[in-house]
């Protein structure tokens, strides 16, 4: 195992670098970008525009975040590669994504097209750049055909999907596996300079996460208005893990393989300790403790669509190949994130910078 990369070395690889993020408007880019602007990067964006107002990117002011931030659609091709190209950015992190399984039901189309095609149109942009490279395509834990026995997945096991949005992740996953073995090879590095990695995560959450259709975001709603949150699958058990975690997996990789290109190459998984597992009933009970008040009650789908009751993932290559492993059990992961609901007195910028910094440099 090696050394793991402290706060100070991924300053060392990040300060004063260009990283080109995709989907930066989103939950888990809008911590990534405040996280990238810490360790001295300048950022670009490129991102369909926030949903609601109190989206996290709005409510940080993300603008401020970022070297600049281009609302575009990945579906656009030739406007995706032309940023990307005049920027001749050192990293490049492919966070955007339709990223919500139940709304993939009702856009199946459009999830594909955005999921797996926009995928296509990142490496193609990518692969157009003259300058060295590294890119991380964030994808997820549901990339795993999922038979449901319970047992971790490794990076290697079968991709699959049931549902549109499952199916075009492990789609994405094999765009990925395919340009890597076409056009960036690591044999042949020394002619591309392309470093390519995909990652795989599971639910995340934190705070500033309005999101509809997740638990967390929907305790929060209920809690504002004084109604009592209702759950739909309260058995369903998550590899729960705190945005900092995966994201801190993601640049722990980017920055080893700024140092070795050829090395560090493939899939990883970014997911919590396999045994630190909580239902969707538990965690809600160890947030409203933290929080301080609100109850539940369990309540039928409204509509009953597949789900998948169980996903692990195996992260023995992260720990082993960059040392990384998840520092934040479950609850620990909860309580932080009910504490960033509940504190009114910090702006949501603050709170942010204040779990960052506890988090990276403790």
């Amino acid at each position: 195992m090696e050394k793991v990369v402290t706060a100070d070395l991924l300053r060392s690889a990040f300060n004063n670098k260009r990283v080109f993020v995709t989907g930066h408007t989103g939950f888990k880019g809008a911590w990534l970008i405040q996280i990238l602007k810490w360790l001295g990067a300048d950022v670009k964006g490129y991102a369909l525009a926030p949903e609601k107002d109190n989206d996290l990117y709005n409510l940080i002011d993300g603008d401020s975040q970022c070297y600049s931030s281009v609302i575009g659609d990945l579906r656009d091709m030739h406007m995706l590669q032309g940023e990307i190209v005049r920027f001749e950015p050192h990293f490049v992190f492919h966070l955007a994504a339709q990223s919500l399984v139940r709304r993939s039901y009702d856009i199946p189309s459009d999830t594909f097209m955005v999921n797996a095609q926009g995928t296509v149109h990142v490496l193609e942009a990518v692969r157009s750049l003259k300058n060295p490279c590294v890119a991380l395509m964030i994808t997820t834990d549901k990339v795993y055909e999922n038979p449901e026995r319970g047992l971790p997945f490794k990076e290697d096991d079968k991709l699959g999907g049931h549902d549109p949005y499952s199916a075009s992740k492990a789609a994405a996953e094999i765009v990925v596996a395919s340009y890597c073995r076409s056009f960036f090879q690591p044999e042949a590095y020394a002619t591309h300079q392309k470093a390519v990695a995909s990652v795989r995560a599971g639910n995340v959450i934190g705070g500033g996460d309005f999101s509809d259709d997740r638990i967390i975001p929907d305790i929060v709603r209920a809690l504002e208005f004084g109604e009592t949150v209702e759950l739909r699958n309260p058995q369903s058990i998550r590899p729960w893990q705190h945005v900092l975690e995966p994201l801190s997996g993601y640049l722990t990789l980017a920055a080893n393989m700024s140092v070795d290109p050829v090395k560090y190459c493939g899939a990883y998984n970014f997911g919590p300790d396999v045994n630190d597992r909580l239902t969707v009933e538990e965690l809600t009970k160890i947030f409203l403790e933290r929080f301080g008040v609100g109850n539940y009650r369990i309540t039928p789908p409204d509509r009953p669509l597949h789900e998948a009751n169980l996903l692990l993932l195996d992260s023995t290559k992260a720990l082993q190949a960059l040392g990384w492993s998840s520092r934040l059990s479950a609850r620990q992961a909860i309580q932080i994130t009910a504490d960033w609901y509940a504190n009114k007195s910090l702006s949501a910028h603050e709170k942010c910078m204040q779990q960052i910094s506890d988090y990276f440099e403790a």
